[in-house]
């Protein structure tokens, strides 16, 4: 490679200090002297914005009142389960594991939960259903055995209860039901 000559060096390091320069010199500049960037337009949270929806969810003081309860239930008859309260969109809220439940106990409440808000409906109803559509027990997160029940408000899902790890998911839908009645006390 051939050697450059000083002359050819000095100038060309003169260009690079020059460009560093402006381009730094330029970038203060830009940022001192542009004001803040105004914020993006907020939408309006109102109810008659027709690109909004109002829903409603349980508190968590509700969810854990209602778990409680049906814990509670459960223990008057010796039965060891575990209750789950999902919300509307099927996040659980609260998962309660009851003392001696079944390790696959949890797990079982929070899709039972989650099948019965999803359908607005028991469990054990959407069990008879299986027999018009088998597939439906295909759709992740789902279990179609009795034990969820949905909390309803003017008929509408808000939230569903799940309880798995009684011998029978007629127990563990009557412990559910306990759930979703004491919140209306």
């Amino acid at each position: 490679m051939k050697k450059l000559s000083l002359r050819t060096r000095v100038v060309t390091g003169a260009v690079v200090v020059a460009a560093l320069g402006v381009g730094t010199f330029g970038a203060m500049s830009a940022s001192a002297s542009s004001p803040a960037a105004a914020p993006a337009a907020a939408v309006k949270a109102d109810t008659s914005n027709r690109n909004l929806q109002q829903t409603t969810h349980l508190t968590v003081a509700a969810a854990t009142k209602a778990a409680q309860a049906t814990l509670d239930a459960a223990k008057k008859e010796n039965q060891r389960i575990s209750v789950a309260v999902v919300d509307r969109n099927g996040n659980t809220i609260v998962s309660l594991r009851g003392d001696g439940a079944g390790p696959q106990s949890p797990e079982s409440a929070v899709k039972k939960a989650y099948t019965a808000v999803s359908w607005n409906a028991p469990t054990s109803e959407l069990v008879k259903r299986l027999e018009q559509a088998p597939n439906l027990k295909d759709i992740p997160g789902t279990l179609f055995l009795g034990g969820g029940a949905p909390v309803q408000i003017k008929g509408a899902p808000v939230a569903g209860i799940g309880v798995a790890g009684a011998p029978s998911g007629d127990l563990d839908e009557k412990f559910a039901r306990a759930g979703v009645a004491s919140l209306a006390r």
